[in-house]
């Protein structure tokens, strides 16, 4: 039985085979027909997160939204996009909030923009790019615009393995001693049962050393989906996209992660302390 992303590929490879039979040499696009169906290229979608304000990191002194400070002489948006460039410009939605048309005027390409009116969470944020999905049944990386060290051969390797996982849900995990505010990973015999925020632990999940670093490859149409469904009801009063695995869990579906151990790639910029880091490291 053909999986979904070999079903997508053989829709893919005929739309592409209609589009260009005219104007392509023959060869040409019988070659590109095989690689697709063979599931050698894949047809990914991407959101980056790029709404916040960065009250902790000063920005308002700066005059500048958290994702356009710079590091090494760079916007830290600019890294994350970088190292997703694997999936096509015009295929990635930046979701912008505070001085959007600054992030706008400042990001060159052909990136599309959605835009957060309120910051109420990141699963808020993702749902505020719903309409360039409601056509596309796809996987979607999902990702901050903060993340400067997290590696472009860290996000391959992760949609890899969610590709040939056949996963409705992959997310980023790593083993740190690092006293972070990420979320904690619960296992119970191996399988991911539960995913809890930083600042929603018990002592005893503090402790654990599997964190969530916040990086997910969905089954787009499931994502969507299940978005409608998040509550608040939590110590931010906020909507967390990693509420969304749970939903899956619960109703069945297969979750899966990706597991690194180098915790200095996992570092987000929150702080003065934290970009002062990323200078020292990238």
């Amino acid at each position: 039985m053909r999986g979904k992303n070999g079903a997508n590929a053989d829709a893919f490879a005929s739309i592409l085979t209609m589009q260009w039979r005219k104007n392509t040499h023959p060869k040409r696009v019988r070659i590109l027909t095989q690689l697709l169906k063979k599931g050698s290229l894949h047809k990914m979608k991407a959101i980056v997160l790029a709404a916040g304000k960065g009250k902790r990191l000063q920005s308002e002194k700066f005059n500048s939204p958290k994702v356009l400070r710079e590091a090494k002489g760079r916007a830290l948006l600019s890294y994350g996009l970088g190292n997703i460039s694997f999936i096509p410009q015009e295929d990635t939605v930046i979701v912008v909030g505070y001085k959007r048309e600054m992030v706008i005027e400042k990001t060159k390409g052909d990136y599309k923009f959605a835009t957060q009116e309120e910051q109420l969470g990141t699963g808020h944020a993702v749902a505020s790019a719903k309409e360039f999905f409601k056509d596309y049944d796809g996987s979607v990386l999902v990702l901050n615009g903060d993340m400067p060290m997290l590696k472009r051969e860290t996000y391959e390797n992760m949609v890899k393995q969610h590709e040939k996982s056949g996963a409705d849900c992959t997310f980023l995990t790593a083993i740190s001693e690092s006293e972070l505010a990420y979320g904690r990973i619960i296992r119970e015999n191996g399988k991911i049962v539960d995913i809890v925020e930083q600042k929603d632990c018990t002592p005893e999940q503090a402790a654990i050393r599997e964190l969530n670093v916040g990086v997910y490859v969905f089954d787009s149409k499931a994502l969507f989906e299940n978005l409608s469904k998040l509550r608040n009801d939590n110590a931010q009063g906020e909507y967390y996209l990693t509420d969304v695995p749970k939903l899956f869990i619960a109703d069945g579906k297969k979750v899966d992660s990706y597991t690194i151990s180098d915790t200095c790639e996992i570092y987000g910029v929150n702080t003065v302390e934290d970009l002062d880091f990323c200078e020292k490291n990238l």
